[in-house]
């Protein structure tokens, strides 16, 4: 070997050098690229086979390590549809391939990638800064179904959330043992209560009599089955004292709702929400007996809420064990809390991400509903993943399948992961390759020189 392969040995020595700065280039170019991997640079030593006492120190060749395991920092970037994987994973994603009318049309191919820039289209999809389109499941607002099996690129969907009607108002309250009503007078028994004989109902005419001797129950707004709101109004009136006897009897209690704001005359004003002759009721010790609380129904169901000549249909008003009767010797009603389940249309205005993956539109009418979740997947070995355009990643043997579900990454939306290049080490490493490459120039006119004495020796 001798000069020659001392040569040959520098020229290898230059060509890796060289190939360890294009990766050092890449690296700097890609410090701010989102989600972009730094490439490493491994030198591997190549021994000829010679005589145990002849070994040579041999040439080298140069290959790329990934560093796909390692973390870049997470920013901030006000974007709710950005998202970071804090963990190991990658998203799904593909490539578009072109359009079919307005909508995108995709390859059958699957890419991975660490690049969670991603922003809405026209068409509702995810698409990153690098043009590669977010798989996973699209959920349907409107009855929480996962379509397309949940197999498909993401799309949330653009169409109004449809109205849903009132079935049910939760309500809670607390009771004044004794209610401050306009009939009532201090010192004066029973003067709280109402007149008998109790109605069921209460019409204009009536209203102002009907008035002084009930007290507020609250109001909320419902809607029916095309969101038209309804304004719901209740009062309660106390027909009854609880004693402890003997015998005990229950405090009784009529709760009405306005079912006519613009009544007249003789025409129904106010409506009780139980049926005639049923009251509800409490213990001495002020606890609901009457409807029966949890475990029974401890519900009233009013078979057609209508008000204003506008029906909600068939409404449960629950209360649970959130209605009581406190021992106040005069007030008003404590504590009202009501809620209820429908909602009017709306259109969405948002959408944002959750550490699951769950992806939530938040719409018009104030309701949060999941519109999507993202798939994340792992590899056994990270870094024997293909590298792709767009930092994107392709599956090959080495890697092995990859894993649906990631268990140990979270998603934390509103960022993305930084590239994991790091400018001063890169500098450091272009130094000494630098460095290095003169080195071995040297060593190649060292041997030039070498040959040229032997030359000069012929002559």
């Amino acid at each position: 070997m001798g000069i020659f392969g001392a040569m040959t040995t520098a020229v290898s020595g230059l060509l890796t050098q060289s190939y360890a700065l294009e990766n050092i280039s890449g690296n700097i170019a890609n410090s701010q690229t989102a989600g972009f991997k730094r490439v490493e640079t491994s030198f591997v030593d190549m021994i000829p086979d010679t005589p145990k006492n002849m070994g040579l120190a041999g040439s080298v060749r140069a290959f790329s390590r990934l560093t796909n395991t390692v973390q870049g920092d997470l920013q901030p970037t006000g974007i709710a549809t950005n998202m970071a994987i804090n963990g190991e994973g990658y998203f799904i994603v593909r490539e578009r391939m072109g359009t079919n009318g307005t909508d995108p049309t995709f390859s059958g191919r699957n890419y991975y990638t660490r690049r969670g820039d991603f922003a809405l289209d026209r068409s509702g999809h995810l698409v990153n800064g690098a043009g590669y389109y977010l798989r996973g499941s699209t959920i349907d607002p409107a009855t929480g179904q996962i379509r397309n099996g949940g197999a498909g690129v993401i799309e949330i969907s653009q169409d109004p959330l449809p109205a849903t009607r009132t079935s049910k108002i939760n309500y809670a309250a607390s009771l004044p043992a004794k209610p401050t009503t306009n009939r009532s007078r201090a010192g004066g028994v029973d003067s709280e209560l109402m007149v008998a004989p109790i109605q069921e109902t209460y019409t204009k005419d009536q209203e102002g009599a009907f008035i002084d001797q009930t007290i507020e129950g609250g109001s909320i707004v419902a809607y029916n089955e095309i969101g038209a709101p309804v304004d719901v109004q209740f009062r309660w009136g106390k027909a009854r004292n609880a004693q402890a006897g003997p015998p005990a009897v229950n405090a009784q209690w009529k709760l009405y709702y306005m079912s006519d704001s613009t009544a007249t005359g003789a025409e129904v004003a106010w409506t009780s929400v139980t049926a005639a002759g049923s009251f509800i009721e409490f213990d001495p010790a002020g606890r609901m007996t009457a409807p029966a609380p949890p475990p029974g129904p401890g519900a009233v169901n009013i078979a057609a809420l209508t008000i204003d000549g506008i029906s909600l249909g068939a409404v449960s008003l629950e209360f649970g064990t959130q209605l009581n009767q406190y021992p106040a010797t005069d007030g008003s009603a404590q504590g009202v809390t009501l809620q209820q389940n429908g909602f009017p249309t709306g259109t969405i205005d948002s959408v944002s991400v959750g550490t699951d993956g769950l992806i939530v539109g938040n719409y018009s009418n104030g309701r949060v509903v999941p519109v999507g979740q993202v798939t994340l997947v792992q590899f056994n070995a990270d870094n024997a993943l293909k590298r792709s355009d767009g930092g994107t990643f392709e599956e090959t043997f080495e890697s092995g399948p990859p894993t649906m579900g990631v268990g140990a990454a979270s998603i934390t939306g509103g960022h993305v992961e930084n590239s994991n290049t790091d400018i001063a080490e890169e500098f450091s490493k272009m130094i000494i390759t630098q460095q290095a490459y003169s080195a071995n120039t040297r060593v190649v006119s060292t041997a030039q020189q070498m040959m040229q004495d032997v030359i000069n020796i012929v002559r």
